[in-house]
């Protein structure tokens, strides 16, 4: 086997490590996220108060998550532990499971996302994934709105100046409904646009 083929060898290793790594990164973030969207989901059915989150949530956690976490709570006692704020919480657990580079390029892309060819539901569902993952870049609900109108159309965005909705969850919806009108009225000019254009060749022959 040659010096060449060697080197090779160990090129091609690296690269399949590298790419293992990624992959494995990726599930992890990606399993954060459905992690985080479940528990939060459960917390107002189960009325849990904000000083109980950390708690009840630490309860479903397994395998290497539960001995991070024990790890974790292991200098400080658990009782100690289970008085950091719910959103504290989050951000360990992304800093564990997300390297800083991959946590800079989430952050990046939160910080440049916007609405792509109007497709909306594909904006919301990563703006949520970003927004669990990132707690850091929307400090509070007021940011969050902001930064979510931020990233629409300049055609919708300039309408919530009058709406003032109180939280993201009205933002969303006073986005699809300025999103549908949109849609209607660019699907009616290109139909009348459609329709000019076809007279006019009539008209011609």
């Amino acid at each position: 086997m040659t010096q060449a083929t060697i080197q090779q060898l160990i090129s091609d290793g690296i690269a399949a490590a590298l790419e293992a790594l990624a992959a494995t990164m990726a599930k992890r973030a990606v399993g954060l996220i459905r992690w985080f969207e479940c528990t939060e989901s459960v917390f107002p059915r189960s009325k849990c108060a904000e000083e109980d989150k950390v708690t009840f949530s630490t309860s479903t956690l397994t395998n290497d998550a539960l001995s991070w976490w024990n790890a974790y709570t292991q200098p400080i006692r658990i009782k100690q532990a289970n008085k950091i704020a719910w959103i504290e919480l989050k951000r360990l657990l992304t800093n564990n499971y997300c390297p800083w580079t991959k946590i800079k390029k989430m952050e990046d892309e939160f910080y440049n996302l916007v609405v792509k060819e109007n497709d909306l539901k594909i904006y919301i569902m990563r703006f949520q994934e970003l927004t669990l993952l990132c707690p850091n870049m929307v400090p509070n609900s007021e940011k969050l709105m902001e930064v979510f109108i931020g990233g629409l159309p300049r055609i919708i965005e300039g309408n919530f100046t009058a709406s003032k909705p109180q939280t993201l969850k009205e933002v969303i919806t006073i986005t699809q409904r300025l999103m549908e009108q949109v849609i209607k009225h660019k699907s009616a000019q290109e139909a009348d646009d459609h329709k000019r254009k076809f007279e006019d060749r009539r008209n011609t022959t």
